[in-house]
């Protein structure tokens, strides 16, 4: 490992260190925003510039160290900003913090994931180089996967680090949206998990098809222009077509016009194909008759003269 991961590993180490030492976790607490929240707004409105870069630096902080709280202090953000502001606020930290866990994941750890992983490696860095904004864009708009882990896991990957921020910009919206929101009626708020009920789960859930659909709507229009410029016929001479009279064509054409279909079956050469003409009956047919050739020569040893 070179000196400059060993430095940013051990700064990390320091920091979670610190954190777990002076109780952070106490901070991130629901009830203590709720006693709390009278002296953070009256901050805020002595200082509201200080205020928002401060919840900001300590957000993107938080998020990149993958500190699990960040529902909590989006939360606070509506409750101190409000709901405009504060999903502004929330919407951009939110993001770099992301960015800067995923950034760190693949530095430090990228690596010695590929070499000791290799092959199964390359098939996924194959799906996210097809598929990856819409595999991140799916997995942020559903909030019952933890997004800190997302975040380590797709740095793992050869996702290129743009698409990772718009796309995790985009996708996380919705939630922060739903936290921010609540966050505006904090008093009125039981718990974190309560925010979101099992409707709007599955509606984040529905929403995160949409890509998906909207990718199988695009291949459909753009197939039907390719295919525009010819006429559908209106009727069809044959349920089935067979090109190749080889092997598996033979068995396809007889077993189709088994079952009553009408069936055409095309061939440039000799029926049989391959198998038949020139590959494995003829070569056996050969080795069938070199094999009676060696017995006779070898008659006299069997007692025939």
């Amino acid at each position: 490992m070179t000196r400059s991961r060993i430095l940013i590993l051990s700064s990390i180490l320091i920091l979670l260190a610190l954190f777990l030492a002076l109780d952070g976790g106490r901070y991130l607490r629901l009830d203590f925003l709720q006693a709390q929240q009278t002296a953070l707004e009256a901050y805020r409105v002595a200082h509201p510039w200080l205020s928002a870069g401060a919840y900001f630096a300590v957000y993107v902080l938080l998020t990149a160290l993958s500190v699990p709280g960040a529902a909590v202090l989006s939360v606070l953000g509506g409750a101190i900003f409000g709901l405009l502001w504060g999903t502004l606020i929330v919407s951009f930290a939110s993001t770099l913090g992301a960015t800067l866990a995923f950034l760190v994941a693949r530095y430090l750890l990228r690596d010695w994931v590929e070499q000791r992983f290799a092959p199964r490696l390359q098939q996924v860095n194959a799906g996210v180089a097809r598929d990856g904004a819409y595999y991140l864009f799916t997995l942020r708009l559903v909030p019952i996967v933890p997004f800190f882990i997302i975040n380590l896991a797709l740095g793992l990957t050869r996702l290129r680090t743009w698409t990772f921020a718009w796309v995790s910009q985009l996708g996380m919206l919705g939630a922060t949206v739903v936290y921010v929101n609540a966050g505006t009626q904090l008093a009125k708020v039981d718990s974190v998990r309560g925010i979101l009920s099992l409707d709007l789960l599955a509606a984040f859930a529905l929403l995160g098809l949409f890509p998906w659909l909207a990718r199988k709507l695009t291949s459909g229009i753009r197939a039907r222009r390719r295919l525009a410029q010819w006429s559908r016929p209106r009727r069809f001479d044959r349920n089935l077509v067979v090109i190749g009279a080889g092997s598996a064509g033979l068995v396809t054409a007889y077993i189709a016009a088994a079952v009553k279909a009408r069936v055409t079956l095309i061939e440039k050469h000799k029926m049989g194909g391959d198998c038949l003409n020139t590959g494995c009956v003829p070569s056996k047919a050969l080795i069938s008759t070199a094999k009676a050739l060696a017995r006779i020569r070898r008659a006299g040893t069997l007692g025939i003269h």
